[in-house]
């Protein structure tokens, strides 16, 4: 049997609301945001999750999200990898993007956007995770043999949720 492999699906924490003088893809993380992805970077640290790689949206927000979390976990930062692919991907989109990934990282964590994410998740393991709310992560884990083979359902999982404090 296939050792496991960990999938970690990350929203980007609270960004500055759209302003008609800033595009979507520049919005930074608010001070609230800031604060949200050092609380589940903090999460991620208590339960374990040391990703292999990284992928993250090239959203400034993500950006700033994935750069707080290696940060926090002892991630080189340059390592960290802007996947043009992620940014506003839809399930179907995310799902080929980690099948692309090379199976000898076992721990996987992919930073990202809403309503993507929140779908993948839901569809991965079949339990009604919700709609993720910024700053919030789900750990997935899996006996597939590799990153193509992600199994659809019921996928054992734990869900980090947000720092509601920010809120």
């Amino acid at each position: 049997m296939p050792s496991p492999r960990r999938l970690t699906l990350l929203r980007h924490a609270r960004a500055h609301p759209a302003d008609a003088g800033t595009a979507d893809h520049a919005r930074n993380l608010d001070p609230a945001g800031e604060r949200e992805a050092e609380h589940v970077a903090r999460q991620l640290l208590a339960t374990g999750i040391r990703p292999s790689l990284i992928l993250c949206s090239p959203a400034a927000r993500a950006m700033q999200t994935a750069g707080i979390v290696a940060r926090r976990l002892g991630y080189p930062r340059e390592f960290l990898q802007r996947e043009a692919g992620l940014y506003l991907a839809s399930a179907d989109d995310l799902l080929q993007v980690i099948a692309g990934q090379d199976d000898a990282f076992r721990d996987v964590l992919l930073c990202g956007h809403n309503p993507g994410l929140s779908e993948l998740a839901e569809r991965l393991t079949a339990s009604g995770t919700g709609s993720l709310p910024t700053g919030a992560a789900v750990v997935i884990e899996t006996r597939a043999a590799g990153w193509s083979s992600l199994q659809r359902g019921g996928l054992r999982h734990r869900c980090l949720p947000s720092d509601s404090t920010t809120d």
